[in-house]
Order: structure tokens, then sequence, then C-alpha cells
């Protein structure tokens, strides 16, 4: 089986790698029930030490219905990442048609200065074998 395409954003030092799984042991195609996991890595590329404060995710579906989700940190964490470190982590989410997609936001601090930035998750696709065609 071919690895998914990995998406990749860079902002302001910080590099966020995203790719999403489609989970077929979880999901239930005959009642519009589509599951996908989607592991993120988050790298540190500059010489500042930044954390992650709060997320803030935009989930489109197939038939372009979008969805926000905010809260604080990734998986209960808020991760702290040094020059030159990283942090993984694998999550998931359901949507009721075959395909869509996510983007969204991390809200992030220097821990030096205090200063606070975004940081874009980029774009990427959920894509699942039930699909009539890419809509992306």
């Amino acid at each position: 089986m071919t690895e998914p395409p990995l998406f990749t954003a860079v902002t302001r030092d910080v590099r966020v790698s995203v790719r999403a799984f489609y989970l077929e042991d979880q999901s239930k195609p005959e009642e519009s029930h589509f599951v996908w996991a989607y592991r993120v890595t988050i790298e540190n590329l500059g010489t500042r030490t930044v954390q992650l404060l709060k997320r803030s995710w935009l989930i489109t579906d197939g038939l372009g219905r979008t969805q926000q989700v905010h809260g604080p940190g990734v998986v209960g964490e808020q991760p702290v990442l040094e020059a030159g470190e990283d942090f993984e982590y694998t999550s998931g989410t359901p949507l009721s048609t075959p395909s869509g997609f996510m983007r969204g936001t991390y809200h992030m601090i220097e821990r030096d200065s205090g200063e606070t930035f975004d940081v874009a998750i980029p774009a990427f696709s959920l894509d699942s074998p039930y699909q009539g065609g890419a809509v992306h």
C-alpha cells in the first residue's frame, strides 16, 4: 500500500506536516460514517523556544459543510519545542461524506518574549475509496 501524501507548511520557522489515513475498520459507508486518522509533526526550525497553546480547525465535508473546532493544545498537551525539536501526535475525525478536507491554525507563544503568533496547518484532503471523484 502506498503511503498517503504529505502536506507541509512553514510559518515563522515552525514546520507543520500532516498525513491523513482512511480508517476502513472504523468506517461504515452504508451508514454514511467515514473515519480518518491524521498524523501531525510540528518542528521548530528556529532558534527560539516556542509553545503550542491552542488549536483551531476547519473541517469541511464533501458537500462543503464546514465545522469549526477550537481548543487548548493538542491531544491533551501544550508541547514546548526548543530549537530543533519536534512533536508528533495522531488524532482523527469522522465525516458523513466519503471525502473532505481539513485545515487550521496553531496558536503559539515565543517563550522568551511572550509574543503570540499563529502557525498555519496546511489544508489536507480526507479521501476514501468510496468517493466518486476527487473534489480537491
